[in-house]
């Protein structure tokens, strides 16, 4: 039997999704906190402001749903990547990415 080594695509998704966690979370604060300071109602009121709220809720939603997105697509594929292939595996694995 073959000796069984790290998959490195499994690293470096694991690796993608550590960093990309932390990212997600800073937008979707940076965007949720001016939106709730909007809809208090002391920042701006009036017709133009209506609408701004409109498109600054569709705009949260984008957000959010985005980076949902990509957590989510991250993690779909990182369980469907063995976490340990054989040495031939890993090597290729390693060239056809460019891994070092």
């Amino acid at each position: 039997m073959a000796a069984m080594v790290a998959n490195p695509l499994h690293e470096a998704l694991q690796s993608a999704l550590r960093a990309v966690g932390p990212l997600v979370e800073e937008i979707t604060s940076g965007i949720d906190t001016p939106y709730r300071q909007f809809r208090s109602g002391t920042v701006w009121t009036g017709p133009t402001a209506k609408l701004f709220a409109e498109q600054l809720a569709q705009l949260r939603s984008r957000v959010r749903a985005s980076g949902e997105g990509i957590v989510a697509d991250l993690q779909a594929q990182l369980g469907r990547t063995p976490a340990q292939v054989t040495e031939e595996e890993a090597a290729e694995i390693r060239r056809r990415y460019g891994f070092p």
